[in-house]
């Protein structure tokens, strides 16, 4: 099916006239032929999650409150949080019985479990930035096979989606406080068994978690008490646009609007092209399949597009940089050229309305 789409993509063409900065200038972009993708990121307050695959020129849209831990699908036993509404959890000194612990024994933990409050000794309490899972940091340690050795935390449910008024040209991307837990994950089986509970309360709800292999992770919503489906299947999808909590050098964690990730846990892979001087549009659509360099395939950090697309802060106002794009390898072997052609609503200065160009190579 995929070399079918991909035979499509080739022959298809679709024209777009638009505007973009060439190195930060404004440059025409004459029609090209390819396909043009409309992530629905959903406006200033990007309340969507939109999984987007190449080959198939489709995507899927889920809410970034739908989900608050994924639970990895393969050999190891690893969990992470939902970096798009700034979660965070933080292991409770001494604690083993999750009944037994209140309020009162987390009030301090509670000031240093915190994302995007400019210190980086709270970095601890997020998940590896790079995304390099299984193998990467974890802010909830390895799952261990004896019960006794996996530690109750204290869990940040982050932030809940904006609901008010937001500037034209600004973005919004966290709302009120959507609470704290205490949470213990404990093997079962080839799964899992998270225990979850209110601060104060002192009994506990759980849900078993199956590993589902044909998927990166397993997600669960503590806040509706169930398994949920989030991403497409890992071999589906290749970008993801979200929201998203990273690391700023020296300041601690931080929450970006405009976020681009790759799968690189399904195998996916991308570098960028920087263009020197000229025109980027016309080095993008030179760009053949002989001059992808394998070597400079990245795997290890599925922040290689990230927000390096784009300037919210340009002299220019609100602009998408002209002099680089990217090259994608999927996860099963196709080869894509990508470049980004709009930040904002068309005719507007509206965040959250990005749009790409991309063919396959």
């Amino acid at each position: 099916m995929k070399k079918i789409i991909l035979g499509l993509l080739v022959v298809t063409s679709l024209i777009s006239q638009s505007c973009i900065n060439d190195n930060e200038d404004p440059v025409a972009v004459s029609p090209i032929q390819g396909s043009i993708a409309d992530p629905l990121v959903g406006g200033p307050t990007e309340p969507n999650q939109v999984w987007f695959d190449l080959s198939e020129n489709k995507s899927a849209i889920t809410k970034r409150t739908e989900w608050d831990l994924a639970f990895y699908s393969g050999s190891t036993f690893k969990v992470i949080l939902n970096s798009s509404i700034m979660m965070a959890a933080g292991k409770i000194p001494g604690a083993t019985n999750i009944d037994l612990v209140t309020e009162a024994d987390v009030s301090a933990l509670k000031t240093q479990v915190q994302v995007a409050n400019f210190n980086p000794s709270n970095e601890v309490y997020i998940d590896d930035v790079k995304g390099n899972f299984p193998n990467g940091y974890t802010a909830v340690e390895e799952i261990k096979a004896e019960d006794s050795q996996n530690a109750v935390y204290l869990l940040n449910l982050g932030k809940e989606i904006y609901t008010g008024t937001v500037a034209e040209g600004a973005v919004a991307t966290s709302g009120d406080a959507r609470g704290w837990m205490k949470i213990q994950i404990v093997r079962s089986g080839e799964g899992y068994i998270i225990k979850y509970a209110e601060l104060n309360a002192t009994e506990h709800k759980k849900i078993t978690v199956v590993k589902n292999t044909a998927y990166n992770y397993n997600f669960i919503s503590l806040k509706n008490d169930k398994e949920v489906s989030i991403q497409p299947e890992k071999k589906k999808w290749d970008l993801c646009f979200t929201v998203f909590t990273n690391i700023i050098d020296g300041a601690g964690s931080y929450i970006f609007a405009d976020f681009v990730t790759h799968n690189n846990v399904g195998g996916v892979g991308a570098y960028e092209v920087a263009v020197a001087s000229g025109s980027g549009v016309e080095a993008y659509n030179n760009f053949k399949a002989s001059d992808i360099d394998p070597a400079k395939f990245v795997y290890d950090d599925h922040r290689i597009i990230g927000a390096n697309w784009r300037n919210p802060v340009g002299t220019n106002g609100l602009e998408v940089y002209g002099n680089r794009f990217y090259v994608i390898k999927d996860a099963s072997g196709y080869y894509f050229k990508l470049r980004f052609t709009r930040l904002t609503k068309s005719g507007t200065k509206e965040r959250g309305y990005p749009q790409f160009e991309y063919k396959p190579l």
